[in-house]
């Protein structure tokens, strides 16, 4: 599992802390269903009171979980990408594939997760609707920049194409988890680009 985010705050902040990062391991190791709040607490070191404290329930702590991943990913990626051209943001995106690849635990937990939640009763089902709208939206916005700007102009649609780049990430992301060492996620994935056409930087080309 990857080393937890440094806790500071407060001793609630640093317990809850404590509590997502017990409950990511295990929701990666197990998956949701097969985790109970007990185990959670036993895993943090508390009583399960002591967590009911601080979590409702494990639908809230789940959903918790899945956005302090998304913010563990946000702070390894650097800087606000708001002020980013697309050429950056692009390497950006290519080099939090690889720092994925030393986090096996937070991949697992999105692998094994979000099979669960394509069941409409899961809890956190609305929660990667909601995400890969988002994601397919945000993508098809960036490759249709970067193929206006190639020369000469790429004609893909954009937005198929965003559909089909999240989807090789995940397949990439299980075929990863099980044989770690004869997948390179991110050569997979500049190999993908550089096939549509997109002139990416040498170093992307030959990044480890």
């Amino acid at each position: 599992m990857n080393a937890p985010i440094p806790r500071q705050g407060t001793k609630g902040e640093r317990t809850r802390s404590r509590i997502l990062d017990s409950a990511m391991e295990l929701f990666s190791r197990s998956g949701f269903y097969a985790v109970s709040l007990r185990d959670i607490a036993a895993h943090a070191g508390m009583t399960h009171a002591g967590l009911l404290h601080h979590f409702p329930g494990k639908d809230d702590l789940l959903i918790q979980v899945l956005a302090r991943r998304e913010a563990v990913a946000a702070e390894q990626a650097g800087s606000s990408e708001s002020d980013l051209e697309p050429e950056e943001l692009l390497s950006r995106h290519l080099d939090q594939i690889t720092l994925n690849m030393g986090t096996p635990g937070l991949v697992g937990l999105f692998v094994k997760v979000s099979g669960e939640a394509s069941d409409p009763a899961h809890p956190a089902h609305d929660y990667f609707v909601q995400r890969y709208r988002r994601l397919r939206k945000r993508t098809a916005w960036l490759l249709s920049i970067l193929f206006d700007r190639a020369t000469p102009p790429i004609k893909h649609d954009p937005h198929a194409v965003a559909q089909q780049l999240l989807a090789l990430v995940d397949g990439l992301q299980t075929q990863w988890l099980l044989d770690p060492e004869q997948v390179d996620m991110r050569a997979s994935v500049v190999a993908f680009l550089t096939q549509l056409g997109l002139d990416l930087e040498p170093d992307d080309r030959s990044h480890p």
